[in-house]
């Protein structure tokens, strides 16, 4: 892997993880010294991390870590819900059944438990499913984008035994119409469970 490219995942996993909190100043020497590679690498990085909105440039700081809050939940689902709704649409008509029909099984399991971790775990499997089945690299690579901002959000959201809970059956309900190939079902339920996560975040405003 390329000093640039490594330099690159270690930041990014460290805004995921809250490690650095938005804000946080990311100097080249310091994060040279820091993660151990020359200034060049930590300069590729923090250009690709400001490229991706993990970071943006302040007048008098430098290059800082973005900050994201439950208001930016709005512009992020304008274009997430197009967006996983073709997904689910082309996997429906391109995909095989029995991989969705076993995530299936497994999200009705994961309806008694309601662990956030392996919820998350087992949702992020169906995205790569459904990525997979859709054949489509382009919409790949921009839901590839757009999921890292979500993960974000997701750490100022209270998880809810109850909201996990019924977010595994819809993400059960999306895996049954993928199965079937019914390709407006899928739309239809991707839609469902997108607008009522919408709904979960926006009242934890109020």
């Amino acid at each position: 892997m390329r000093a640039s490219d490594a330099a690159y995942t270690s930041l990014q996993e460290e805004i995921l993880e809250g490690h650095l909190a938005p804000g946080t100043v990311l100097g080249e020497v310091g994060q040279s010294e820091r993660l151990g590679v020359s200034r060049t690498p930590i300069r590729e990085a923090l250009a690709r991390l400001i490229a991706a909105y993990l970071a943006v440039q302040q007048p008098g700081r430098g290059t800082v870590v973005s900050e994201i809050s439950l208001e930016d939940v709005d512009l992020l689902f304008e274009a997430r819900i197009p967006l996983e709704t073709q997904a689910a649409y082309l996997a429906a008509a391109r995909g095989a059944p029995d991989a969705f029909l076993h995530l299936a099984d497994e999200f009705q399991h994961a309806q008694q438990s309601a662990e956030a971790e392996s919820h998350y775990t087992l949702a992020s499997r169906m995205d790569q499913a459904i990525d997979e089945a859709a054949q489509n690299p382009y919409l790949s690579a921009m839901l590839a984008n757009l999921r890292v901002h979500l993960i974000r959000v997701r750490r100022m959201a209270k998880n809810q035994p109850q909201r996990l809970a019924q977010s595994a059956a819809e993400h059960r309900e999306i895996c049954l119409a993928v199965a079937s190939g019914d390709e407006q079902m899928a739309q239809a339920a991707t839609t469902l469970h997108l607008r009522r996560s919408l709904a979960y975040i926006s009242a934890l405003r109020n």
